[in-house]
């Protein structure tokens, strides 16, 4: 009986971390492309160029090497690799050039690293070693974990946003990046917990991030939250694109994975890409977005997100977990 019990205990522990995680139904998938590189295991960050080359990274664990990816009917066929060498934590690709992004090894899990990299890397249709320009960057307040790195469509400054547990961060590098010196990233304003990826639209005035299941849009620099959307069911989902006519696609960790489209809802997309959508926006069932405006000049400020914090649901459940342990130490004293 009481192996019974402890086994159930065990199992309720669970239901309170998935009841805070539940969310809405998400989109339907609609299938872009699938990888068809089996060297593309682990895809976290995704790019589309302006040739629509989509380009991606693989996670941590990898060596240094940037996959560009032709889509061919429902497949995507890698069409070249460049590849750089060593490559401690790599997470993140952000739009650059036209024949360049920017990867992101920014991973810091543990928190131990005094600064990370940001490299420039060449995107093209052959396989070849590359020469790399690398930055150097450190975080005001000490090492952070990082999955999303931005790069602003006008004035080609770098933001990463960290993922944390109790709130993420938008940190801003120096307008212009040194490849001499350390670039120190000072903070923006809070944003969304767990980013796994990130990019802006094309204007430049919104900005979206996202989850394992959610994204959200805020206005940019303000960072007011003016939209949320479920994404489409992944398994791992880590990547997030904007093209030049800001459709948006995202992908997922796996062998052989699709990249998906996701669709925004007409009101939204009105915003943020404006005069992409003719005629009255649809009649959406929800309530018009809060807030929906971009600023332009406005100076960053410190704090203005109503980003919808982690931590109730995360201390709810622990703190139902010690009530759980307490009752199982009680019974088996008895």
């Amino acid at each position: 009986m009481m192996l019974l019990l402890e086994r159930f205990l065990t199992g309720f522990m669970v239901v309170p971390f998935a009841l805070g995680a539940a969310t809405a139904p998400a989109q339907e998938r609609e299938v872009v492309f699938s990888f068809t590189d089996e060297r593309i295991v682990e895809s976290s960050g995704l790019v589309v160029q302006p040739d629509g080359l989509f380009v991606t990274v693989n996670d941590s664990g990898d060596e240094g090497r940037l996959f560009a990816v032709a889509v061919n009917g429902d497949g995507g066929d890698t069409v070249g690799v460049s590849t750089w060498g060593e490559a401690e934590d790599v997470e993140a690709v952000a739009p650059w050039d036209r024949d360049e992004v920017l990867v992101g090894d920014i991973g810091d899990n543990a928190g131990r690293r005094d600064s990370v990299r940001v490299l420039r890397v060449p995107v093209q249709r052959s396989d070849r070693t590359v020469e790399l320009e690398t930055f150097e960057l450190a975080y005001r307040g000490g090492p952070r974990d990082a999955e999303t790195l931005l790069v602003h469509p006008v004035t080609h400054r770098v933001y990463v946003a960290s993922k944390e547990i109790f709130g993420g961060t938008l940190f801003a590098a120096p307008e212009d990046l040194s490849a001499t010196a350390v670039n120190r990233l000072e903070p923006v304003g809070p944003v969304l917990s767990i980013a796994t990826d990130g990019a802006f639209f094309p204007d430049g005035k919104h900005v979206m991030l996202r989850d394992y299941g959610r994204a959200v849009v805020y206005a940019f620099p303000s960072l007011e939250r003016i939209a949320e959307i479920e994404l489409p069911d992944q398994d791992q989902g880590e990547g997030l694109a904007i093209d030049k006519d800001g459709e948006v696609f995202v992908s997922t960790e796996g062998q052989f994975t699709a990249v998906l489209h996701v669709t925004l809802p007409a009101l939204l997309r009105t915003v943020v890409t404006p005069g992409s959508v003719t005629g009255p926006p649809a009649i959406e069932s929800e309530p018009p977005y809060p807030g929906i405006q971009s600023r332009e000049g406005v100076e960053m400020p410190e704090s203005t997100s109503t980003e919808r914090p982690f931590w109730p649901w995360f201390l709810t459940g622990w703190l139902a977990v010690g009530a759980i342990v307490v009752l199982m130490f009680s019974l088996r004293r008895r």
